[in-house]
């Protein structure tokens, strides 16, 4: 294949994006038995996609019920979705898993700068107690980059955790909080801070632990508990190798290799303009070993300047994923 992931991480302007999501999705088209097929299905003229914004999307229920894979090499790593007993999971085959890390890194210090230069705390114990988690897998490498030594996981040991953020907040310590939705709202139970320097980052949600709550009704608890102004977020999911992020009130950004585009509600296959709501396609070029083309099951709508927001999903069927709150 004549993309290298140098070319996918250079991605500046709209031009560049759109050539390297062309050469990509010629690839997988070839390559992704499972994107093939369905092409096929659909009757797709490949000639007419001159354009990334006339690629089709795969629904991303196949990472559940196929292997999507562009490589033929043997996984390094099997990222798995969470799910209740009996639930059939999303599984995606990661051939190369270096590319996910230049992918997580490069957007992190996008985002939020040197990981070394900042105390990363993780309240994350819903994904520490499985197996396969892309997320923990990112933030055990943030960790081991974070040269703070006071960065690390606190599973269930909160009065800890307080006593960490109460000296970091004494010393000035830049400082990020990972933590699962359910988590963070059990520590602002039991404990208050006034931090208005941390960073509070929300992933997940309520993991069948809580009732779901809107938005702007859980914010306003974490704001109280721990001082601050604002709750930053992430966008993530197993299907994907790259995070957009969301510095308060719900509105996301993409690093420049990953965009988002919406598809109407009512015909799939079709492209709505900007400033209305609809289903979330994510184009996400690290997926260059799978597939980088995805249809979500979740809703959004765009704002002028293209940042997002996640307004739910289509059902309240297989909730899981990153920061899918009901609004």
């Amino acid at each position: 294949m004549n993309i290298t992931p140098k070319q996918i991480f250079s991605i500046d302007n709209e031009v560049a994006f759109n050539e390297v999501a062309l050469r990509v999705f010629q690839y997988q088209e070839k390559n992704c038995e499972v994107y093939h097929n369905y092409l096929h299905h659909l009757k797709i003229d490949l000639s007419s996609i001159n354009n990334y914004r006339k690629i089709p999307f795969l629904p991303i229920s196949f990472f559940k019920t196929h292997a999507v894979s562009s490589s033929k090499l043997n996984p390094e790593i099997i990222f798995s979705s969470s799910g209740t007993t009996g639930q059939i999971t999303s599984k995606h085959l990661v051939s190369d898993v270096n590319i996910y890390k230049q992918s997580f890194k490069r957007a992190f210090e996008q985002f939020y700068g040197n990981p070394k230069e900042i105390c990363i705390l993780a309240l994350l114990p819903s994904y520490l107690e499985r197996e396969g988690s892309s997320l923990i897998y990112m933030v055990d490498d943030l960790l081991k980059q974070s040269e703070h030594t006071q960065s690390g996981y606190f599973l269930h040991n909160l009065d800890q955790l307080f006593a960490t953020l109460s000296e970091l907040k004494e010393s000035g310590q830049k400082t990020i909080l990972i933590g699962v939705t359910y988590a963070l709202l059990d520590f602002v139970e039991q404990f208050k801070i006034d931090f208005p320097e941390l960073i509070v980052m929300e992933t997940g949600g309520m993991k069948g632990k809580r009732k779901e709550m809107v938005r702007e009704e859980l914010h306003e608890v974490l704001y109280e508990g721990f001082g601050v102004n604002h709750i930053h977020s992430e966008y993530g999911m197993t299907e994907l190798l790259s995070q957009a992020y969301s510095y308060g009130q719900g509105i996301f950004n993409c690093p420049p290799w990953m965009k988002i585009l919406l598809r109407d509600t009512s015909d799939p296959l079709s492209l709505i303009e900007n400033k209305q709501s609809g289903g979330i396609n994510v184009i996400d070029l690290a997926n260059i070993n799978s597939c980088s083309f995805i249809a979500t099951q979740d809703l959004g709508k765009f704002h002028p300047d293209e940042s997002f927001e996640v307004l739910g999903r289509f059902d309240n069927a297989d909730i899981r994923g990153c920061n899918l709150l009901v609004q």
